[in-house]
């Protein structure tokens, strides 16, 4: 049997060793900072869910798709928090916007409980989005632009970053609330009015329209043809900013509109209230004609995304 004091050498013996062995600690010193940085969040992404609230939590929580928040639909609209924002969350897929790719390493994504639509015989029926969602929102909105300085022009809808194989948040998410609180960039109206009788005239070859959809910051083809990906654009431009008629053929209005929205002497960005603007009274469904998005050829591999 070894002695008390034998037994304290040997402990001592085996501390010193594994200290010994044990790897320095990395030496910090934070005295400089380099200038060349930016924040990882460059843009802003909202969606609808398509389902009810329970089974949006359960698929955004389980799932191999994710978001920031979850924007609820009850009485009383609240978020959930279920990414932290410095982490990524799974929700954009195959997506792009101006010169940049895979937007889920560089947006926050914000789903938004809404059925989104369903199709009947007359046409495709598409659900509004509660007003105390918007009231909530929008505050949700300024927070991030604050926190990471988004930009107006990169607060975008799923449709907007792919076009070819999304529709949220559809045609009746209220931009133009967002763009009187200055959080996204608007199409002046007189302007606009002002063009489309140029536009009328002579309605642009789609040439024109690929070029000025690109400029805007769409991945559309650059043929010269109305092919079904042009159209797909198309769509997701006039729902968003021409939401009475989203058919994906080109016309004057459009054509004025997108010309004003590619000219930025002719935007219009209000300046941002302190207070959230008054309630706007609740819209009834929208019923339309249907304008599926038309599937565009692709050999991609598309990673997890949300609705």
């Amino acid at each position: 049997m070894k002695t008390p004091v034998k037994k304290t050498l040997l402990l001592t013996s085996l501390l010193a060793l594994l200290a010994g062995c044990a790897a320095p600690g990395p030496r910090l010193d934070h005295t400089y900072t380099a200038r060349s940085q930016s924040d990882r969040v460059k843009f802003i992404v909202l969606h609808y869910t398509v389902s009810d609230l329970p089974r949006s939590i359960k698929i955004l929580t389980e799932q191999e798709v994710s978001a920031h928040y979850l924007l609820t639909d009850s009485d009383q609209p609240l978020f959930y928090t279920l990414v932290d924002e410095s982490r990524q969350a799974n929700h954009a897929g195959v997506s792009n916007w101006k010169t940049y790719t895979q937007l889920n390493a560089s947006s926050i994504g914000i789903e938004i409980v809404n059925p989104g639509f369903r199709d009947t015989p007359e046409g495709r029926v598409w659900y509004p989005f509660k007003q105390a969602q918007i009231d909530q929102l929008i505050p949700l909105l300024r927070q991030i632009v604050a926190r990471h300085n988004v930009v107006p022009e990169n607060i975008l809808g799923h449709s907007d970053i792919a076009p070819q194989r999304k529709q949220d948040p559809g045609p009746m998410f209220p931009w133009k609330q967002l763009a009187d609180a200055g959080l996204v960039l608007w199409p002046d109206a007189v302007q606009v009015a002002a063009r489309q009788p140029v536009f009328a005239a002579q309605v642009p070859e789609p040439a024109w329209f690929q070029k000025k959809l690109a400029q805007h910051g769409y991945a559309v083809p650059q043929n010269g043809l109305l092919d079904p990906a042009t159209r797909n654009v198309l769509i997701a431009f006039q729902s968003k900013y021409r939401p009475a008629k989203f058919d994906g053929v080109p016309d004057a209005e459009c054509a004025a509109i997108l010309d004003v929205l590619t000219s930025p002497a002719a935007l219009s960005v209000a300046p941002m209230p302190a207070a959230v603007p008054a309630p706007v009274p609740a819209l009834a469904p929208l019923a339309i004609p249907a304008a599926p998005v038309v599937p565009a050829a692709s050999t991609a591999t598309e990673p997890t995304e949300a609705h």
